[in-house]
């Protein structure tokens, strides 16, 4: 596992990672409200794009332009909620590497296309919390939101693409499947706050 460190001058910036249906953007809400103001949440990229009309397609150049857009989204998302925010920790709903696995021409091609590394990316967080998806339990990842059209086998695939490369990160911190989403989030929150407190 590499050791990675980020630009201390950056404020500190815990990423929510993992397979659709994990439940991360209700962890990150929830999280926030328990911890309290010293957290800002970064929303995720993806779903205010294409909950704002954004196109999706799946042909090849189509999916490369939409996570281009994903990512200079995510990014400036970040940069924005850090100037707002210099003195509060960033929670972000996903993080700049997720469209790796969604890239049709794989990983090293993507960095190659946004002129980036997995170094560099992996440099922008201090922590990584993985939630598993509830899909490894073929438990149903169904949701109110429209932008949600992954299977249950497709969300498994995605989860493990995605731990594989956040898992390189030295700073990262595992929150498996539980039946009990509860449970799950009072794990996460645990993980959380000893990252926060480790600091």
């Amino acid at each position: 596992m590499a050791n990675f460190k980020k630009d201390s001058q950056q404020p500190y910036r815990i990423v929510l990672t993992g397979g659709p249906g994990a439940g991360k953007t209700t962890a990150a809400d929830l999280i926030r409200r328990e911890i309290g103001d010293c957290i800002i949440v970064v929303p995720e990229a993806a779903t205010m794009l294409f909950e704002g009309g954004f196109p999706r397609y799946m042909e090849p150049h189509a999916q490369m332009a939409t996570q281009k857009a994903i990512y200079h989204v995510q990014r400036n998302l970040e940069d924005v909620q850090s100037a707002n925010y210099p003195d509060r920790i960033l929670l972000c709903d996903r993080g700049t590497i997720d469209s790796t696995v969604y890239w049709p021409n794989g990983m090293d091609h993507f960095f190659e296309s946004l002129n980036t590394s997995l170094e560099e990316e992996l440099n922008r967080y201090d922590a990584v919390v993985f939630f598993e998806t509830a899909a490894v339990g073929n438990i149903s990842i169904e949701s109110n939101s429209r932008v949600r059209t992954e299977s249950l086998k497709e969300a498994v695939d995605l989860d493990r693409k995605l731990r594989a490369v956040w898992g390189r990160h030295s700073n990262f911190h595992f929150i498996p499947h539980n039946s009990s989403f509860i449970q799950k989030l009072l794990k996460a929150n645990k993980v959380i706050q000893d990252i926060i407190q480790g600091w």
